[in-house]
């Protein structure tokens, strides 16, 4: 029999509901949908889903993270964050990659871990 390597386990997801309101940290291995509202961090292994109607005011740390909903706060992603059309982000990110649709608002810093080129003015011409 061939050996079957563990892989992440995708198939498990954290449902918090439309009414939920946690105050306090998360801490989860597996994928999170939220819907509710949290104040506190969330941090997961796995990917998190922050519905039209979640709101989160503070930390978020994961692998993968889409927002439809309202995030204020630090918000740190391993590969990809997708900001759809109605999400609302105020704070900082940090991500290896970054989709933003049209509408959604985003204020604050974000790094995604390039290196920074010097800008230099243009040769100027020389004048006859």
């Amino acid at each position: 029999m061939a050996k079957v390597a563990e892989s992440e386990n995708t198939n498990k997801i954290n449902m918090i509901g439309v009414g939920t309101t946690i105050e306090g940290n998360i801490s989860s291995n597996e994928n999170i949908r939220f819907d509710g509202i949290l104040i506190g961090n969330l941090s997961t292994k796995g990917k998190v889903f922050i519905g039209e109607s979640g709101k989160v005011n503070g930390e978020i740390k994961c692998k993968n993270c889409e927002v439809e909903g309202v995030v204020e706060g630090k918000i740190t992603i391993e590969e990809l964050l997708s900001l759809r059309s109605m999400s609302k982000v105020y704070g900082e990110i940090r991500t290896s990659k970054l989709a933003i649709e049209p509408g959604a608002i985003l204020t604050g810093k974000c790094d995604m871990g390039g290196k920074r080129e010097s800008v230099s003015e243009p040769a100027k011409k020389e004048e006859k």
